[in-house]
């Protein structure tokens, strides 16, 4: 499975809610490790959309920053692919970016610009080879937990 591209429909803004953990397909793993290994070494990011912790779709963003240590999703993009989430009746489970250069955990930045308290923050860094390793988290008023990530074929 590839990032879906985000469509353009006249729907409101998408809801987040909270989620204590999160399911992805194999194919949504896949997707995100080939969306940050092909902009590597720059980080990547995008969105998953989804109903009740099952994630459904993902969305890779174009960073606007092409930055090693920061990111900043495209305006646009990001706008489209949230209405595409509203229209098809999902909410926005995670917002995920890569550390290229670091650890699968939040840095002080990510924490500062956690806007979204209600979605799980995946990070993705490189492991041994060309293996990467996701962690997901809830950040709330500078507090962070993790929170599992389920694997189902």
């Amino acid at each position: 499975m590839r990032c879906a591209p985000p469509g353009v429909n006249p729907a409101g803004a998408s809801q987040i809610v909270v989620i204590s953990q999160l399911t992805l397909r194999h194919e949504h793993r896949q997707a995100m490790v080939d969306h940050v290994r092909s902009l590597w070494p720059e980080e990547a990011c995008g969105l998953l959309a989804g109903l009740d912790g099952q994630v459904q779709r993902v969305y890779c963003i174009e960073n606007i920053r092409h930055s090693r240590y920061d990111y900043f999703m495209d305006p646009n993009q990001q706008v489209r692919a949230m209405l595409d989430i509203e229209a098809a009746g999902w909410e926005v489970c995670s917002i995920f970016h890569s550390h290229p250069a670091g650890q699968p955990l939040p840095s002080a930045t990510d924490v500062d610009r956690a806007y979204y308290p209600d979605a799980v923050y995946i990070i993705l860094a490189p492991a041994s080879g060309s293996d990467w390793v996701m962690r997901g988290f809830a950040i709330r008023e500078g507090q962070v937990r993790e929170v599992q990530l389920n694997s189902v074929p």
